[in-house]
């Protein structure tokens, strides 16, 4: 996923359709430096990980 599109995601209060590994997630946040995002499952609130943005998918 490209870096503006990520940021545009996490700070939006509308919802997208974003997978990581098949799964739904919510992008929390964006590290720029590194290339990678802060997220979770939808259903698993707390269990963050940070990923890769090339990782992510919007459907």
């Amino acid at each position: 996923m490209d870096k503006k599109r990520a940021k545009e995601i996490a700070y939006s209060p509308v919802m997208a359709n974003v997978t990581y590994n098949g799964a739904q997630i919510y992008i929390e946040s964006v590290n720029d430096n590194k290339e990678t995002a802060n997220i979770h499952p939808l259903n698993e609130p707390k269990n963050k990980q940070e990923v890769s943005l090339a990782n992510l998918i919007e459907h």
